[in-house]
């Protein structure tokens, strides 16, 4: 999905969200899952999204895969349910990756779905509706970063064998992004969020950051922004975001190397490796694994945004709908214990996180084999403590160095024990 880079982006003047935006921070806050879709014509070859790149494909060759991309199976309504299914509140899709192919129609190019294929659908008006009909709410990936246009020029530290001419205008480019911005923003009802990528690519390059967030805030003063460019957020941005990283962590290097400020946070992850269809690609990530790491994200006080890379031909992996299937089957029993909560009073540890909502305190532990458990002290005075998930009071004492008790011995063998402490307001 990205290259880490270095660099900084031109700051902008102070910016004041406004009503509608501060109550979609919230509401994206406690939504805590949703799901991504890397989608386009590359899902034809079954490499990856990057295929262009990796593969130095230049323009006109790789203008030959767009008639085969005939996704004559694709069910927006079914994708929208299989992630309702799940537990998730949201989805993101790639209308447009870095090979510039547009998966909604656009009047300012024909390198787009309903120009340049047989199935001439426009997939972006279709997963709309199908979210409007059925209360998730839709955020649009946008790559500024484009292998495929002219203009993008000078290019950057990416697309350099696309058989581009050496020259171009990026102050025309830009004009075009905002131009299909405007058209996202105006053609599809209410949009959640743009969730941008690609501006690594040139960070020394005048991007004209401020005129772009202004536009989309103009436009719809609710949807949220957010840039995965690694680096701490900027004015205009209304969320931070972390690539294959729990917030403040950055050991894969395409995040930023902490949390600023008070923003709403999102941590995005893939089911297998890759982020686009990948014919070869089985590092399948159990369901224990998908779920320790929702619930760790909310620990972290953060959502999940799991990817899937559906097939050329409009169906997601039969791998990944049972694993989400299983997902949903967990959330529906414990989702409460993540869903509107936020990061609980005791930092991530070793052995789990804890999250809160009110004066109910949720103890994941994930990762603990002894029955007899210390719980690090924490500011409110404690008036139960029960296992969530069969309501049996646990005793506890306090001590000086927290709170001591013994974990249920029929929740040992769960993949999150889950505990629900009550403290006095």
């Amino acid at each position: 999905m990205i290259l880490s880079t270095s660099g900084r982006i031109t700051a902008q003047p102070d910016y004041i969200p406004a009503p509608e935006n501060l109550e979609n921070r919230e509401w994206f806050q406690d939504a805590k899952f949703g799901l991504f879709i890397h989608w386009g014509i590359y899902s034809v070859l079954g490499v990856h999204e990057w295929v262009m790149e990796t593969q130095q494909i230049d323009k006109y060759t790789y203008q030959k895969i767009a008639p085969f991309f005939n996704p004559t199976e694709f069910d927006a309504e079914e994708w929208v349910l299989m992630a309702k299914g799940a537990g998730m509140k949201y989805i993101t899709i790639t209308a447009k990756h870095h090979d510039g192919f547009g998966m909604f129609s656009s009047k300012l190019t024909d390198w787009d779905i309903t120009d340049r294929t047989v199935y001439k659908k426009d997939i972006i008006a279709q997963m709309a509706e199908a979210c409007r009909k059925h209360g998730l709410k839709l955020f649009i990936y946008y790559s500024q970063l484009d292998w495929y246009q002219n203009d993008y020029y000078p290019r950057g530290n990416t697309g350099q064998h696309t058989w581009r001419p050496d020259s171009g205008n990026f102050s025309a480019y830009i004009d075009y992004m905002n131009g299909q911005l405007t058209e996202l923003l105006t053609n599809y009802g209410d949009i959640a969020g743009i969730w941008f990528d690609g501006w690594w690519d040139k960070p020394d390059e005048e991007w004209r950051i401020r005129e772009t967030y202004d536009l989309i805030h103009e436009l719809q003063p609710g949807a949220l922004i957010g840039s995965n460019h690694h680096l701490a957020p900027n004015p205009g941005e209304d969320f931070q975001m972390f690539e294959k990283d729990l917030p403040g962590q950055n050991k894969g290097g395409h995040s930023a190397n902490s949390v600023i400020g008070n923003l709403p946070l999102e941590t995005a992850e893939t089911m297998a490796s890759r982020w686009g269809f990948s014919l070869q690609d089985r590092d399948y990530k159990s369901t224990d694994d998908l779920i320790r790491y929702l619930v760790k994200a909310a620990g972290y006080n953060a959502n999940f945004l799991l990817n899937v890379g559906p097939m050329p031909n409009g169906k997601i992996q039969p791998e990944f709908i049972k694993t989400l299937g299983e997902v949903g089957e967990w959330t529906e029993l414990y989702g409460e214990t993540i869903y509107g909560t936020r990061g609980g009073p005791i930092s991530p540890q070793v052995w789990g996180v804890t999250t809160r909502k009110e004066d109910k305190i949720f103890v994941h532990i994930l990762n603990w084999q002894d029955r007899h458990f210390l719980l690090p002290p924490i500011e409110q005075e404690i008036k139960s403590i029960k296992s969530f998930i069969s309501g049996s009071n646990i005793s506890f004492e306090e001590t000086n160095y927290g709170t001591t008790f013994l974990l249920p011995e029929e929740d040992r063998e769960l993949v999150d024990i889950i505990l629900e402490i009550t403290v006095e307001n």
